[in-house]
């Protein structure tokens, strides 16, 4: 087993989880009003101080890069880069949908659903959701199908689906399409996603240099105008 750091900031949560060959999974995870820019770094030197290890002894570090809030994925990317130059230690980054669907698989609702179909459908903010949809293979992590989509809560396409989960459903309960299936609106991001996720992604040589880590924003437009916020209104 690899030697892995997972960071995700992309959220309101900071989490962060240490997996190191013969020990249990290290694991913080904390919801935050301001940011994680005071958690960040505290937590990863105290979980390496705490398994007497150093950057040195990581194979990688994984990093949650969107979408999600934009804030949060730029810190979590600038930590990391610091981070691996500081040790020329590769990088694996992880979209926060797939780690959202890697965490389903632990879930009370997934193990008794079965299902061979689901969608993770995230808050996008502006009245826009992030969704993806996700083939379940035996023994292996959700296969994501197709595009990550930004569009608003009613134009998912909900086709085949059995399962959908992630924070729309909270955030959105009568604007999404009318769904028969099963839903987990609970599941939401945290670095033991991207943890599974990262040493899937190991295993099939999928880490990058540092220089090569870039965010996953999907969406280009991050604020309304002020002629937008007023028709809005109206």
């Amino acid at each position: 087993m690899a030697n892995i750091l997972a960071i995700d900031t992309s959220s309101a949560w900071c989490s962060v989880a240490l997996s190191l060959e013969g020990q249990a999974v290290q694991f913080r995870h904390q919801a935050v009003t301001a940011g994680a820019s005071q958690l960040l770094l505290p937590w990863i030197e105290l979980l390496l101080s705490d398994t007497k290890s150093s950057l040195k002894d990581l194979d990688a570090i994984a990093i949650g890069i969107g979408p999600g809030a934009f804030t949060g994925v730029r810190l979590g990317i600038a930590a990391v880069q610091g981070l691996a130059v500081s040790q020329n230690i590769p990088v694996v980054p992880i979209c926060s949908l797939d780690a959202i669907a890697a965490q389903i698989l632990d879930t009370a609702v997934f193990k008794s659903s079965h299902p061979q179909h689901l969608m993770i459908a995230i808050d996008a903010r502006m009245e826009e959701v992030y969704w993806a949809s996700y083939d379940i293979e035996d023994n292996r992590l959700p296969k994501r199908i197709g595009d990550i989509y930004l569009t608003k809560p009613e134009d998912l396409n909900l086709e085949g689906v059995q399962l959908l989960a992630g924070s729309a459903l909270n955030a959105y309960p009568h604007r999404l399409p009318q769904f028969n299936g099963v839903i987990d609106p609970g599941v939401s991001i945290s670095a033991l996603g991207i943890l599974k996720c990262a040493q899937q992604s190991l295993l099939d040589g999928l880490q990058c240099e540092v220089r090569q880590l870039e965010p996953l924003y999907v969406r280009d437009k991050v604020a309304f105008t002020t002629a937008e916020r007023e028709e809005g209104k109206s």
